[in-house]
């Protein structure tokens, strides 16, 4: 296995792209370009990284930071995928978590799709950024806005997940079944293990929503086939996860989410990479 260093290694170089902001319903609400360029330096012992925001009409704006070794609260995977964000849920604090994708095992590695899923002082999902990135030389284009239709049908996935705690990693196999039940409505089914969740959801334009619990989820469907899959709020008393999606191609999706325990602490992340069937 490699180690988080190679991994993080893995997302070096200059990325073109946008960071789009979305309401917690999934209306865009602002979209500034950005450059972010993460160099290695002293035989990549060090990374240095600089977001270049670049609103119209307005002067640049940076952030540099360097590193030379990795946050607890960030976990990388060996194809350059990760997660970092809070490690504790508490009342009365923002929370979120930010994720990252490269095209690297479906693609020819020049594109990143990354996302933040924020939530404000009340535990209420107050924003969603959905950042797409590509290398200079990149002539892959961008993928066409996640519909439910592409979806629906039965996915086989493999899994791997990471533990906050630096444990052993787990691998596993998973089957995801989405059926549409009439014009409003989907079915899901996810097996993993010995463990089986079968739920719907409403279909409303850009989201489904998954309100039959005391803790509602729902995924949001936006450009590049990316999706977002959070609760409408967070709290005590049940497990939750974050997670993001991107359909690579019309049969091959990955979805990366983030876990935590039904006291607000922060377990694992897990990567799964699905075929449809």
């Amino acid at each position: 296995m490699l180690a988080q260093w190679d991994c993080f290694l893995k997302n070096l170089g200059e990325w073109h792209g946008s960071f789009t902001r979305f309401s917690p319903q999934g209306e865009e609400t602002a979209d500034t370009p950005t450059l972010v360029t993460l160099e290695g330096l002293n035989n990549n012992q060090n990374v240095h990284q600089v977001v270049r925001y670049l609103p119209p009409n307005e002067p640049s704006r940076d952030v540099v930071v360097d590193y030379d070794s990795l946050n607890r609260s960030i976990l990388f995977f060996a194809n350059g995928a990760f997660s970092q964000g809070s490690m504790q849920w508490g009342p009365y604090s923002t929370f979120g978590g930010e994720f990252g994708l490269i095209d690297n095992e479906f693609g020819d590695g020049t594109r990143r799709l990354r996302m933040v899923e924020l939530y404000n002082s009340n535990s209420q999902l107050e924003r969603v950024v959905l950042i797409r990135e590509k290398l200079p030389h990149s002539n892959v284009p961008e993928r066409p806005t996640l519909t439910v239709d592409s979806l629906i049908g039965e996915w086989s996935g493999e899994a791997v997940t990471l533990f906050a705690d630096l444990s052993q990693p787990t691998q596993f196999s998973t089957h995801l079944s989405i059926k549409q039940k009439d014009s409003n409505q989907i079915e899901q089914s996810l097996s993993f293990g010995q463990h089986t969740i079968s739920s719907s959801a409403k279909i409303e334009d850009t989201r489904l929503l998954f309100d039959q619990s005391d803790f509602p989820t729902q995924v949001m469907l936006f450009p590049d086939g990316a999706s977002c899959s959070c609760p409408l709020q967070v709290g005590l008393g049940h497990n939750f996860g974050l997670e993001m999606g991107w359909l690579l191609q019309p049969n091959i999706r990955q979805r990366i989410m983030r876990s935590y325990n039904e006291k607000g602490n922060w377990v694992s992340c897990t990567l799964v990479t699905e075929k449809k069937i």
